[in-house]
């Protein structure tokens, strides 16, 4: 039977765990010396291993004949899906009358293990009934339970179920860790992936070994085992490297004309909108970072004469202004309803030279100033023949 790539190669002892070094020695310790607390809290980005973390120490706190914290894989807690270990998915089952049901089964003794042990996944998901319902059983449960909670958002539990337990920060993981593990899955899986495609993959996932994973898998669905920088990025709509370059190098040389040739040629090819985006901001990015430091990686010998080109032709100052101009459209183009005249907008604006815009809002200020004297010229001449309307009519009155 078929297994995805992510369920295949989920981590199944400590050491299959990447990227969470901290954690992994905390609890290992936590075993060895058997200071196992009652509660523990895995909370971090999606991907990132709370799940399998939780499921691996289950399995070496109830398995039989465990060796140097690694389970044996022959006892009946290893090979069974025993009563013992209890998954819960707090965003289907989050109401009140599922936590009172779990109360009720706690006072259950274990019937292989040594501890019975509740998962329960996105706990954040769970009702504020629910926390209260929780809460007692969570501060003293029995010795023989243990509760691992897991969530990506930490923030949305109440501070009452965050006191009562150990908790856990999983750190996004990074490229380089990401990488190795792909590079062993590729190896194991018979895949031909070059180092360049693996790079990509590793800075699509966002620290997330679940994403790249299902990533490399997407890469392979046609048949072919052989993955290059090309083929991924034609699967998740990512534009041509020639593309962002051109569209770069107009942004640098105020040349509205060609930025927007380009761009309607990466729309009429299907690409996404966000991706580009973010494409010219990490491309902009290298251009800045190798003005600053003359050197680069991931590029060919080709695409680096072009970035020493447009970094020489640029000022720093002028490309940290893109980033954070074509950053702040990336924001405004989540919430736009028009991304398409949102996105080349945006574009036009930075290929803009300042002088201009400065002009014409001095020009703007001079006609503006201009007219306030003029106002202040008719007041003026109002207020004059007001005045002496008044005295001419006082005199007369007078004379009268």
């Amino acid at each position: 039977m078929y297994q995805v790539l992510y369920r295949k190669y989920r981590p199944k002892t400590f050491e299959d765990v990447c990227g969470q070094t901290v954690v992994v020695r905390i609890l290992k310790n936590s075993i060895i010396n058997n200071k196992i607390s009652h509660a523990y809290l895995f909370a971090g980005p999606r991907g990132t291993g709370k799940t399998s973390m939780a499921k691996i120490f289950a399995r070496i706190v109830n398995c039989e004949n465990s060796n140097n914290l690694i389970p044996c894989g022959n006892c009946i807690n290893c090979i069974e899906n025993t009563n013992d270990v209890i998954e819960i998915d707090a965003a289907s089952n989050n109401g009140v009358d599922e936590i009172r049901e779990l109360r009720n089964k706690v006072s259950l003794v274990p019937t292989t293990g040594k501890y019975k042990i509740y998962i329960i996944d996105e706990v954040h998901m769970l009702t504020t009934g629910a926390f209260n319902a929780l809460l007692k059983t969570l501060e003293e449960p029995p010795e023989h339970v243990k509760f691992i909670l897991a969530t990506t958002e930490p923030q949305k539990l109440p501070a009452t179920i965050l006191s009562r337990c150990q908790r856990f920060d999983f750190k996004r993981i990074s490229d380089e860790d990401i990488i190795k593990r792909l590079e062993i899955v590729c190896k194991e899986s018979n895949i031909n992936a070059t180092k360049q495609a693996l790079n990509i993959i590793a800075a699509l996932s966002e620290g997330a070994m679940r994403d790249a994973l299902s990533i490399l898998e997407r890469c392979v669905q046609d048949g072919a085992n052989d993955i290059d920088e090309d083929k991924i990025k034609e699967l998740v709509g990512i534009p041509k490297l020639t593309y962002v370059h051109s569209i770069s190098e107009a942004i640098i040389e105020y040349n509205i004309d060609e930025a927007m040739e380009s761009i309607t040629k990466v729309l009429d090819e299907g690409k996404d909108l966000n991706n580009l985006l973010w494409e010219i901001i990490k491309y902009i990015k290298d251009i800045l970072v190798y003005k600053a430091t003359n050197n680069l990686q991931l590029y060919s010998e080709k695409e680096l004469k072009e970035i020493k080109v447009l970094a020489e032709a640029s000022e720093r100052e002028r490309l940290l202004k893109i980033i954070y101009e074509l950053s702040e459209l990336e924001n405004n183009l989540k919430w736009s309803s028009q991304k398409t005249i949102m996105f080349q907008t945006g574009i036009i604006k930075v290929c803009i030279p300042n002088s201009i815009i400065t002009g014409n809002v001095q020009e703007l200020q001079n006609r503006i100033e201009k007219l306030e004297s003029k106002i202040d010229g008719i007041n003026l001449s109002e207020m004059m023949r007001s005045s002496q309307n008044n005295y001419i009519a006082r005199e007369t009155k007078n004379i009268a």
